[in-house]
């Protein structure tokens, strides 16, 4: 573990899913070299590896030999692959619990396993998902710059943000305004700066329509919202570019002329990310008080417990957690 810093926090995320498979692997690999975490879920889940914690302050003494697991209990057994609304609340505590150890110092960030929405739906959970429950544990906290909750999705060679999230493409549409893009637009300009040490960055904003609309020929939307918030983004100073054809933007030479993608759609921006780092990506909630990140896929119910899940994508959110934890203290 890398010494003078606090570890990160895991949740246990579905314990029917990929996440004690996934976990148990990343300490595999990250065991010797850090960055040093712990997770916060039922120490059965983990197997032999795992070593019960007192106290997050805990986890470096004991990580280069076990997996550290601040215990949780269960309301029953866990079958891999088959969910149980009945341990939908001890879920739901691993992510509380990650939370407050980041808030009260104890924990750098927190990197949340899958979770089954449905599940916790299904057992009364009102939020529509990780990314607004985290917003929503932390909205009491003091921002120190645009907040968010913005979702980030970050690849090789390749960051991409989204205007819009989970919503029918035709509702995703009519959503769109100026000002929700020039919001996105505000916190994810500052976070590249603040949690990734890009010191001038630079944003491309995606057009909406076949070739950015055509001058109005093929829709109007690049004329009447994209583009004014693109000259309002750059009239504050930024290196915007935009609105650009999204067909001709994700290319090698057009991903080395920005830092982020804007793109106003989730299909838009997560086909170019998947193809060019499907198993690698990293969810990144950018504009939060607290240092947050995912793995960029679900629990993977048909793969717990087989041994065959990869971890590659969680071993990236460790480690980009800790990068971005590590400059926010150096700030």
């Amino acid at each position: 573990m890398t010494g003078g810093h606090p570890p990160i926090a895991l949740t246990m995320g579905d314990p029917a899913g990929v996440g004690p498979d996934i976990t148990v692997k990343a300490w595999q690999a990250l065991r010797a070299s850090g960055p040093g975490f712990f997770v916060i879920g039922d120490p059965a889940l983990y197997g032999d590896p795992a070593r019960t914690i007192a106290a997050p302050a805990d986890a470096a003494a004991v990580f280069a030999d076990a997996l550290p697991v601040l215990p949780l209990t269960l309301a029953g057994p866990v079958t891999p692959g088959q969910p149980d609304r009945g341990n939908a609340p001890a879920t739901i505590t691993s992510i509380e619990q990650a939370v407050s150890c980041v808030t009260d110092g104890q924990a750098a960030a927190v990197v949340t396993n899958p979770i089954s929405k449905a599940v916790l739906k299904g057992a009364g959970f009102t939020h529509p998902g990780h990314t607004e429950f985290v917003a929503d544990l932390v909205s009491s906290l003091p921002a120190q710059r645009p907040r968010g909750p913005v979702m980030m999705l970050a690849g090789d060679g390749l960051r991409v943000v989204l205007a819009t999230i989970h919503m029918p493409l035709k509702d995703a549409i009519a959503s769109l305004t100026g000002e929700r893009i020039c919001d996105v637009a505000r916190v994810t300009l500052s976070a590249l700066s603040r949690d990734f040490g890009i010191t001038s960055p630079r944003l491309a904003i995606a057009g909406l329509n076949p070739h950015a609309g055509e001058d109005g020929h093929i829709g109007r939307e690049e004329i009447d919202i994209i583009g004014p918030a693109a000259d309002i983004l750059r009239a504050e100073g930024h290196d915007v570019a935009g609105p650009l054809p999204p067909d001709a933007m994700f290319h090698a030479e057009a991903r080395a002329r920005y830092d982020a993608a804007l793109c106003l759609y989730h299909d838009q921006g997560l086909i170019p990310l998947k193809t060019l780092d499907f198993w690698g990506g990293v969810n990144v909630t950018l504009g939060l008080p607290i240092v947050r990140t995912s793995p960029d896929h679900g629990t993977a119910f048909d793969l717990a417990g087989t041994g065959k899940a990869r971890a590659d994508s969680l071993i990236n959110a460790i480690g980009l957690a800790a990068k971005m934890a590590q400059r926010r203290t150096a700030a």
